[in-house]
């Protein structure tokens, strides 16, 4: 056991507050995330193994619009979990920011295979068909996206991008 752990289970032990610098990064990360701290929470998780913890650091990656450093660990995360929903769209994310469009939809098109209903592959992969000029499968996508999630914040952006479209 590190160091650091054995001083937290020892003031644990006697009843005093564990500094958060020993909490648990996957979870610490996870929760700046969804705080939308996203610097910190790439801070935070760049410590943590794991698939999720790679999901969570490439996915704060791209709300930063650092897109080439959030490619290797979003790709790890959708091998090792293919149809996980922050994975998923942080490959996309990553992808599109990058205008590996090809990549984009080859990637998103295979998440959707194993899972239909995944909303971020739909507005990722529309992402994707609007940068290569594919209007008709942009629309599609897109229009689904908005079918699955209509409350997303995406979404007024996505209404938007498809009245430009037609």
């Amino acid at each position: 056991m590190k160091l650091d752990r054995l001083f937290a289970v020892g003031l644990l032990g006697v009843g005093l507050a564990v500094p958060t610098a020993l909490a648990d990064t996957l979870a610490s990360g996870i929760a700046l995330y969804q705080q939308g701290k996203f610097a910190e929470a790439e801070a935070a998780l760049q410590g943590a193994a794991g698939a999720e913890a790679q999901a969570y650091l490439a996915a704060s990656r791209v709300r930063q619009r650092k897109f080439a450093p959030a490619e290797e660990p979003a790709r790890a995360a959708v091998a090792a979990l293919p149809t996980h929903d922050v994975a998923v769209a942080a490959l996309g994310g990553c992808l599109v920011g990058l205008q590996k469009y090809d990549d984009a939809v080859a990637a998103m098109s295979a998440a959707l295979e194993k899972q239909n209903d995944l909303a971020y592959a739909y507005y990722w992969r529309g992402m994707a068909y609007n940068g290569k000029k594919d209007a008709p499968r942009a629309i599609e996508d897109l229009n689904t996206f908005l079918k699955l999630a209509p409350k997303a914040p995406e979404a007024d952006s996505v209404r938007q991008v498809l009245a430009t479209l037609g």
